[in-house]
């Protein structure tokens, strides 16, 4: 047996773990009508199959009608749903995983107008910031009815098969109860401590009168909501232990914080640019206080760190969540002695800043992630080598080159820059974004295990690339900042990529145009404010930086604000002309009615890029199918069999930004399932 801690098994009362590591309950948003159908199946399998000792689902399964998710989770007061979850433990149950799923009752957290539309209830009317909706005040049959909710989903799930339930309590209802911040009842529910654990207690109870004692129950939970007036350290513990005496639970998950708002949830699950592991000694004064199985996550998204949390005894279990999300198969590469394998999580919160806005969870950087019914995590060997040309070595034309290169083919890669990485190598150069380069330097490593060859400083040309004799030509050229978008003046203005690289001095008062809404412009205005400029930054949108989505968000305002960056919402820059040594901006607005004139020394432009193609159309003659992909066979997984011109030498496929201005995620898909059918 391995003396590595992670790889130990842990028996959690009747239920033998086979190691240290599990997936934390999250919800993926990947239901279909509220059921865990064959998208959510396969991807729960994928992260058993990968050798994770117990895989928990669902982040917020609904118990109620009145808990209606605000972004696509599972329904768990519907009947249905049990054989649904009978097959998904099923089939995690055959690849040696267990599985639990957490239920909630979302209380304040969520809205009226959505489900069916039934008032949300809470023990106040305090609404919460995130969700903005006002809830009625519990009253005592509210109460009665939710705890009965909750022994009837658990009931469910235990006939569905699964091992076990864990209580999400922490910024749900049942924390709205613990909490002197949330809960103004009167009598039993409220008012001393004891008071407003009862409703806790209480949904424990239930539940363990209906599916016994051989059935796993635990709770996630704040410890420490970090809030004024709220539940301290202290009193954390003191709740942990009162939880523990109960007799009714089997482990505690541990979080810190609150997650009332964006800012509050980022500190909870932190993201790229903030510091690893912030919760994990936090985590271990719990245990080391309540003796009692421990299970936390919170931006552990390394093995060494794990393995840490392990040895130290700072808890029992440990939760990997975002980094299954990127690599589902890390514990089978740790069993394997293959860690330079894994696939590194990055932080970037892709997967769940997309939740929050109503979207589907996917990794930045794997795009297989979710999509286990079409793109493979593991690529088989193609029936026939071919020679593979990728011009560009961005993210885009890495991922190609790692997937033909691990398909067996020969591949060729040139890059007209001296390193790799193209627009992330620039984005990695903002502190905040450094684990960035961790998608690049993964996949050259990658690239070198099977024998891909680089030529960097190369600007290929047409007759560069024929001379290679290839069989297929991918063009990943990416593409060059957009900022001719001006009526007039656009000789006048820079792009945000021209600061962020240190291109162009930056100027003492800087307008920022940000039309893309994406990081880019935020990156620049950081950049810009650090250096001492005043900077202003315009968008046309009634919202800025939409790109960059909730929580990736938080960082930046916390440093822009700091620097009391102003931000423009609803106008647009249309012109700019030269008066002496300033800029003039023509500002207007989408709304009509508007024409002002504001003088700047500096202005930026982010418009996102334009792609950089005169070599694919300079292909495109020369090629088999002249540049034309099958959407048909793309979406099938089918290889391409378009021939357009049968005295072409090679077929052509162009990918990422060479063919529009998009996002990382895009161009690595590209990438993934244009070269997995080669």
């Amino acid at each position: 047996m391995s003396n590595d801690p992670l790889l130990q098994p842990y028996q959690l009362k009747h239920l033998k773990l086979r190691n240290r590591i599990i997936v934390t309950s999250h919800e993926p948003a990947y239901p279909e009508d509220g059921m865990p159908k064959e998208k959510y199946r396969a991807y729960t399998v994928e992260r058993a199959k990968g050798g994770v000792a117990l895989t928990m689902t669902a982040g917020s399964a609904a118990v109620s009608r009145d808990s209606p998710p605000v972004f696509n989770n599972l329904l768990a007061y519907k009947d249905e749903i049990v054989p649904w979850i009978r097959e998904m433990t099923d089939a995690v149950h055959e690849e040696g995983a267990a599985i639990m799923i957490q239920l909630t009752h979302l209380g304040r957290r969520t809205r009226w107008d959505k489900g069916d539309w039934l008032p949300v209830v809470a023990p106040s009317h305090h609404r919460e910031a995130s969700h903005r909706a006002f809830p009625k005040k519990m009253e005592d049959w509210d109460i009665e009815r939710i705890i009965k909710d909750f022994a009837d989903a658990a009931e469910r799930m235990k006939a569905g098969g699964m091992d076990g339930i864990e209580l999400e309590a922490y910024g749900h209802l049942i924390d709205q109860f613990a909490s002197p911040l949330t809960n103004e009842l009167d009598g039993p529910y409220g008012g001393a401590l004891e008071n407003r654990m009862r409703f806790c207690l209480d949904v424990f109870k239930a539940i363990r009168e209906r599916v016994g004692n051989e059935f796993i129950l635990g709770v996630r939970y704040t410890a420490d909501e970090c809030l004024p007036g709220g539940n301290g350290q202290a009193e954390g513990i003191e709740i942990s232990k009162r939880m523990r005496d109960s007799g009714l639970i089997d482990y505690l998950n541990v979080i810190r914080g609150h997650i009332d708002t964006d800012a509050g949830l980022t500190d909870v699950i932190p993201i790229q640019g903030m510091a690893n592991s912030p919760h994990l000694d936090f985590a271990g004064e719990i245990r080391a206080a309540t003796n009692f199985p421990t299970f936390h996550a919170a931006k552990i998204p390394d093995v060494a760190t794990a393995r840490h949390a392990i040895a130290a005894g700072k808890v029992d279990m440990v939760g990997m969540t975002r980094a299954h999300m990127t690599d589902p198969h890390i514990v089978r590469k740790i069993i394997e002695k293959r860690e330079e394998d894994i696939r590194p999580c990055v932080g970037a919160n892709y997967c769940l800043d997309r939740i929050y806005q109503g979207g589907a969870a996917y990794c930045i950087h794997n795009a297989a992630t979710g999509r286990e019914l079409t793109m493979p995590h593991i690529l088989a060997k193609a029936d026939h080598k071919k020679k593979v040309v990728i011009v560009g070595a961005g993210p885009a034309g890495l991922e190609a080159a790692r997937v033909a290169g691990e398909r067996g083919h020969e591949v060729v890669v040139f890059e007209a820059a001296n390193n790799p990485g193209g627009q992330i190598r620039l984005t990695a150069q903002s502190e905040r974004r450094r684990e960035m380069i961790s998608i690049i330097d993964w996949r050259m490593s990658q690239c070198e295990k099977y024998g891909v060859t680089f030529h960097f400083n190369s600007w290929a040309e047409a007759d560069t690339i024929e001379a290679e004799n290839p069989d297929v030509v991918i063009i990943a050229t990416g593409g060059l900042p957009h900022t001719e978008v001006l009526t007039n003046g656009n000789e006048l203005v820079v792009s945000s990529w021209d600061i962020i690289s240190g291109d162009v001095k930056a100027g003492s008062n800087v307008l920022i145009f940000d039309d893309a809404g994406d990081h880019a412009g935020l990156q620049a205005a950081e950049f810009l404010a650090k250096s001492g400029a005043k900077v202003e930054i315009m968008t046309p949108d009634r919202s800025f930086a939409p790109e960059v989505m909730a929580m990736n968000l938080v960082p930046y305002m916390r440093s822009l604000q700091k620097y009391d960056v102003t931000f423009t919402v609803t106008y647009r820059l249309e012109a700019v002309e030269k008066s002496g040594n300033q800029l003039v901006a023509h500002i207007g607005s989408d709304y009509g009615g508007i024409a002002r004139q504001h003088s700047y020394d500096q202005i930026v432009v982010n418009h996102g890029t334009i792609p950089l193609d005169e070599l694919y159309f300079e292909l495109k003659p020369k090629s088999k199918n002249l540049g034309e992909i099958s959407h048909d066979q793309l979406l099938q997984g089918e290889p391409q069999s378009v021939i357009r011109n049968p005295e072409g030498k090679f077929q052509l496929f162009r990918i990422g930004d060479a063919v529009a201005a998009r996002n990382t995620h895009a161009a690595v898909y590209d990438g993934l399932r244009i070269a997995k059918d080669i």
